[in-house]
């Protein structure tokens, strides 16, 4: 069982920066993808992140690359999100995910375990 909770989200103006959370209360963190996703109003949830166990593999949405970086830190059971340059369409609530798969994945329904997320909004 992994429970993730997701910290640091807030109110910042465009083109600033946050960096995201997400701690691990499980024991076995290090053999997960971790990814992260994020969901607008009236919006599907997307994908934004992935991470794979070691951190040697990691992949971005087309909308995010030069400005996202997705990190962790398997001794504290931890996974980051660096955001810079935001923008007003960055704004949703942002969701950290667990996959125990083999292969790294891009789709939520892939993901068995969710945080309970962490809003984002980005003032223009």
């Amino acid at each position: 069982q992994e429970q993730l909770v997701e910290s640091g989200g807030g109110l910042v103006q465009v083109g600033g920066s946050l960096r995201l959370s997400c701690a691990s209360s499980g024991r076995t963190f290090s053999s997960y993808h971790m990814g992260w996703f994020r969901q607008a109003p009236g919006k599907e949830r997307e994908f934004v992140a992935v991470v794979s166990w070691s951190g040697e593999y990691k992949y971005y949405a087309d909308s995010v690359k030069g400005r996202f970086t997705i990190s962790r830190d398997n001794a504290k059971n931890t996974v980051y999100l660096q955001m810079n340059s935001l923008k007003p369409e960055d704004t949703a609530v942002y969701y950290c995910a667990a996959d125990s798969s083999v292969v790294l994945s891009t789709t939520p329904n892939q993901y068995g375990y969710w945080g309970q997320g962490t809003q984002v909004t980005v003032s223009s």
